[in-house]
């Protein structure tokens, strides 16, 4: 991670502190890693392009998470949460070269962020339980990432109403 301040582009604003260096006010335990073919300088920008570059994709969990597994099915869409720790904190207006100008974070899906919270909206293809291996349809996040948590993607719950 970059020091506080340093390389940002014309725009960007950097906090005057680090959030990486403020006590603990959360505890939050990583539930397993994830597996995918990326690493730093080849990792796509989003999960649509991860599909369309294609590979191998999958969540491994850590023994004492893998009975949450039950009830999950090959088929369903999942959300994960996984932590990008890689990623600078302290930027909170970021300048990305697909914007027309500076944005804030809050209105990005960087992983340069405050709290470096990734989500994905994932297909499971396959599911071993005893072994905790979920395969899946892709993958945005470095090899080894660590996942906080799997929720279901559910539409009669996380599809928007229409605005009117």
């Amino acid at each position: 991670m970059e020091p506080p301040g340093t390389d940002t582009r014309p725009g960007e604003v950097a906090l005057s502190f680090d959030p990486a260096r403020i006590a603990d006010d959360a505890r939050l335990r990583f539930i397993g890693r994830l597996r995918s073919p990326w690493s730093r300088g080849n990792c796509p920008k989003n999960l649509g392009a991860a599909r369309a570059t294609g590979g191998s994709f999958r969540a491994e969990i850590d023994p004492p998470f893998r009975p949450g597994l039950s009830g999950l099915q090959a088929g369903q869409a999942l959300i994960l949460l996984y932590w990008t720790g890689e990623a600078r904190r302290d930027l909170i207006v970021q300048s990305p070269a697909h914007r027309d100008g500076p944005t804030g974070v809050f209105a990005l899906r960087s992983p340069a962020r405050p709290n470096p919270i990734a989500v994905g909206v994932v297909r499971l293809l396959q599911i071993e339980a005893d072994t905790g291996r979920l395969t899946l349809d892709a993958l945005d996040a470095f090899d080894g990432t660590p996942l906080l948590d799997i929720k279901p993607w559910l539409p009669s719950v996380d599809v928007p109403p229409a605005q009117g």
